[in-house]
């Protein structure tokens, strides 16, 4: 790109450490505003597609991070009421032949510390903490961001990778409804010696109930066991990272095998979620500004890809700004355009698949029913979209 050109990201998780990497590969320095007192990531584990993984090998991760992974064999949704299983995909060597990158999980904490220290180790990437970037104003050269400490910055332009409560959003957007699904997640780590041997298990399992679901699957070498239940219920508010109430979980899945209940007996610390996501919105960029992963995109879990979508919109950031010779306003409505229809496409899919795995009644039957009766081959056909996706063409 003609001249070096400076570019802020707003926020420092897996979305705007993702896009700090792209860019410095095409040539820009990048400064990043994380609003923490230092660098790391909530939560605990997270399920990494095909795609994703495409993505990491563009922004130069992707060894390092197949280091961290742990590599499962299958998919598997299992009916909470009868303890019988209703599906499973196979995530084995013909899938990876297939999409061309293998299925994984991986701590969120590993996964972040791989993408900060690619960036610690570049000397044009400058990480920042404790500044939350309130708001911007564009001018003749570029753009002015404020933080909520008071420190003003100027660049070519902004990146906001700040999630679903991004202020650059609402900024940009003059302010919209984060939309509550009414589903809440419970979240633990097991240790290995924790986890009832029967359901030590290679695979990311899911036990769809009435009104609620759990996810398990392995971590960190097998040292360690992700566990998730997300239940419907009536909420107003709209927190996050909350301890959880151990009755409250338990009492919601009344209705699930003992199999598959006992796990949620076994943690003595939950930490609580209520979900939300967006409306989709035709418009991401405010010329050299624009937004990143859950900023331009929030998404409900269901469809294990908001770590994944923000990756691959890392990716095909870097690539129109490289393509646009730095032009960033151009570069911007590129990128939105290629990532609009198949980052939405996420968002409404994984709203769809939430009432899925709660499904009761004639719906449980007909999910059943449906999923049972598909092959391998059909499976790999209906997720053809999305993992075999790379960030680079809409």
């Amino acid at each position: 790109m003609p001249g070096k050109r400076n570019v802020i990201v707003a926020g420092g998780g897996i979305g705007g450490l993702s896009a700090a990497l792209g860019l410095v590969n095409k040539g820009c320095d990048v400064l990043v505003l994380e609003q923490a007192s230092q660098f790391g990531e909530i939560g605990a584990g997270i399920q990494i597609g095909p795609n994703a993984f495409h993505a990491m090998d563009f922004l130069g991760v992707g060894d390092a991070g197949r280091a961290k992974a742990v590599y499962i064999d299958r998919l598997i949704m299992m009916d909470g009421t009868t303890g019988n299983e209703i599906a499973h995909i196979p995530v084995d060597e013909p899938f990876r032949r297939r999409f061309g990158n293998p299925y994984a999980v991986i701590h969120r904490s590993d996964l972040h510390g791989v993408l900060h220290d690619a960036c610690r180790a570049n000397g044009n990437i400058k990480l920042v903490n404790r500044q939350r970037v309130m708001g911007y104003e564009r001018t003749a050269y570029g753009v002015k961001v404020r933080t909520e400490n008071g420190l003003t910055v100027e660049a070519d332009a902004l990146v906001a990778c700040d999630g679903v409560r991004s202020k650059i959003r609402e900024q940009l957007t003059g302010g919209d409804t984060l939309k509550l699904s009414g589903h809440v997640a419970y979240r633990a780590v097991l240790p290995i010696e924790q986890m009832p041997e029967d359901l030590r298990w290679n695979a990311a399992t899911l036990w769809a109930g009435p009104k609620c679901h759990m996810v398990h699957y392995p971590l960190q070498g097998w040292k360690t066991f992700n566990l998730v239940a997300t239940f419907q219920t009536e909420v107003e508010n709209v927190g996050s990272n909350e301890p959880g109430n151990r009755e409250e979980i338990l009492s919601r899945f009344g209705n699930v095998v003992p199999k598959a209940r006992k796990l949620l007996e076994i943690p003595n610390e939950w930490r609580r979620w209520v979900l939300g996501d967006r409306e989709p919105i035709e418009n991401w960029s405010d010329g050299c500004v624009t937004l990143l992963g859950d900023a331009a995109h929030p998404t409900h879990q269901y469809f294990a890809q908001g770590a994944c979508m923000a990756m691959e919109d890392a990716v095909c950031l870097a690539d129109q700004i490289e393509r646009s010779q730095g032009d960033f306003g151009t570069a911007f409505q590129a990128y939105q355009e290629n990532r609009i229809v198949r980052a939405y496409r996420v968002v409404l899919s994984s709203r769809m698949l939430g009432r899925v795995y709660h499904a009761e009644g004639v719906e449980r039957k007909i999910r059943n029913t449906v999923l049972g009766a598909k092959s391998p081959t059909e499976f790999y056909d209906g997720l053809q979209w999305l993992y075999g996706g790379t960030g680079l063409a809409a």
